[in-house]
């Protein structure tokens, strides 16, 4: 059985959460970070979620959680099988986790009270509008960031893509963004582990768990 260490309304939880409902595999999640803090034993050297266990494997970092998944459940699949289409994969996943700091920049200053002044919060929603002209343009003319189908990169993006679209901002018109993310809504995987509540505090996050307990 897969089990998966992580609140739900984690961002990095969600991916692998998403990746599980898209790949149809049996799991349990446990309730840790955030409010619930981390057990004594927790086997992840750092205090973050996700952390993910397979049998005998051991797997944190999330965007490496979304890889050992695909690797292992979803050849052909979420892990493509042609190797340009794999490295495409690869890239943005690492575009993702480098390209895109000034959207949690922002999402810190908008929803969960990091210090900003109008002129921080101006810059950052520039800085993301022109880091997401780069996704724009990749989707043109394309379902999904790989080409035809859904990969692991849609996965790792598309998992913050709810709440840059649910932000109180002007966002800048991306045609085929705004398309991509209407594909994923319709994804029945990612409006049940995506597509939900993310509270704005430690306190809120308990109580959206509460709420939602057995759902995943």
């Amino acid at each position: 059985m897969i089990t998966v260490l992580g609140r739900r309304n984690s961002a990095n939880v969600q991916k692998v959460m998403w990746t599980l409902g898209e790949l149809g595999l049996d799991y349990q999640r446990r309730d840790v970070g955030g409010s619930f803090g981390y057990p004594d034993d927790y086997p992840n050297p750092n205090p973050v979620v996700p952390t993910l266990t397979d049998g005998d494997i051991t797997v944190w970092e999330s965007n490496a959680c979304v890889r050992y998944l695909a690797r292992e459940y979803g050849q052909g699949g979420l892990w493509p099988a042609e190797s340009g289409a794999l490295a495409t994969a690869d890239m943005w996943m690492e575009w993702q986790r480098s390209d895109i700091a000034a959207f949690f920049i922002l999402f810190q200053m908008l929803v969960r009270g990091l210090p900003s002044t109008p002129d921080k919060l101006q810059k950052a929603e520039q800085t993301c509008a022109g880091a997401f002209a780069q996704l724009d343009a990749q989707l043109q003319g394309r379902n999904f960031i790989c080409g035809a189908d859904l990969s692991m990169a849609d996965i790792v993006i598309g998992a913050m893509m709810y709440r840059y679209m649910t932000l109180p901002i002007e966002r800048p018109e991306l045609p085929a963004m705004l398309a991509w993310y209407q594909r994923l809504c319709e994804r029945p995987a990612y409006r049940k582990h995506v597509m939900i509540e993310y509270g704005s505090n430690v306190e809120e996050w308990h109580q959206h768990e509460l709420a939602n307990a057995g759902i995943q």
